[in-house]
This record gives structure tokens, sequence and C-alpha cells, in this order.
């Protein structure tokens, strides 16, 4: 008895360590990253019959920072809270590093003037805003979801800082028809 206590108090410590240093589940609640993850109707503009559940690996951005493209989980800044009347936790697309200039020209994404090149997002997706914005400062990432016409992100409520960042999406693992890894 002792010993099956011993193993299960032990395998709880390891999923608990590992949960907090190295990788964590997260589900994604919102339209803004569709068709990319996909979240459960009845949530507007959602498309599946459930939420994605993505695994984050928290353990890669003590040894790297952010990079252009993938898909980011972050602490969204206060600012986003009071713009898009929802904070915590987000999942969005880095589009801009420290020391870019992002801009939109109706709908096209521009990094310091080059087009981005974004197979991830659908045409029928994106919207028609044409907007720049400053130079990102030091620490500071542009985000954006690639659900352009449903995405609260960085072109309404700015940058995130780099100590907000949690860590990148490496995998879909429910429901099970999405596995992926990214």
């Amino acid at each position: 008895m002792v010993g099956w206590v011993v193993t299960l108090g032990a395998a709880v410590l390891f999923v608990l360590a590992f949960e907090a240093e190295v990788a964590q589940p997260f589900r994604v609640p919102t339209a803004s990253m569709e068709p990319t993850l996909a979240c459960a109707k009845p949530t507007e503009g959602c498309t599946a019959s459930f939420n994605d559940r993505v695994l984050v690996a928290k353990i890669v951005y003590r040894f790297r920072d952010p990079q252009r493209g993938e898909i980011a989980v972050f602490d969204a800044p206060p600012a986003a809270a009071r713009a898009c009347a929802e904070g915590g936790t987000f999942l969005k697309r880095v589009i801009g590093l420290p020391g870019d200039v992002v801009s939109e020209r109706n709908g096209l994404v521009f990094v310091n003037g080059r087009r981005l090149d974004e197979p991830y997002v659908p045409a029928g997706e994106r919207d028609r805003i044409t907007q720049s914005w400053p130079r990102l400062a030091p620490g500071r990432y542009f985000v954006m979801g690639d659900n352009r016409s449903s995405s609260c992100d960085s072109r309404t409520w700015g940058p995130v800082p780099r100590s907000a960042f949690i860590g990148p999406v490496v995998a879909t693992y429910w429901p099970p028809s999405r596995w992926s890894a990214r």
C-alpha cells in the first residue's frame, strides 16, 4: 500500500512540476485564431464542435525569444482588457519583433516595408484596415490573430512586453481529429 501511495505521490509531483516548468495545456476560447486554431460554437465566429486544446512549451522562452510567425501564449496587457472587454491569457501569432515597424494596407501586413507572407490567413478572414504603428521598442512584440476581422490584438491595444510571454504553441492535442505538431 505504501508503495502505491509513494508512486502516486511521485506521479502527481512530476505532473505538477512538468506543467509549471516545461509545458502546459491551454484551451482556445475565441475565434481570433480561426481556422488555424478552432473554438466551439455557439461562441461568435467559432466553427467547431469542440474547442481546440493546445500544448505550450513554457521552457522554450527561457532559452530564446518569441519568433515571427509562431503562435505564442502570453498574459494580455492591461490595455487588452480595457479595449476588448477580455483579459487573461491570449493566443496570437507573433508578427513584429523588437525594432520592427508593422503596417497593414488593405488587410495585407508589412514588416519594415516588406509584405509578410501569411499563408495561414485565408483571404476571407482578412480585414480592410490600412494603418501603421510606431517602431517596436526593445523587448516589445506585435501580435495578431489569424482571423483578422475577429481578432482584438496589438492593432487595438499595442505591443506585448517580452516578460508577458509564456511559450509557443507546439501541438494541438484535442480533439483527436485536429492533432498536429507546430
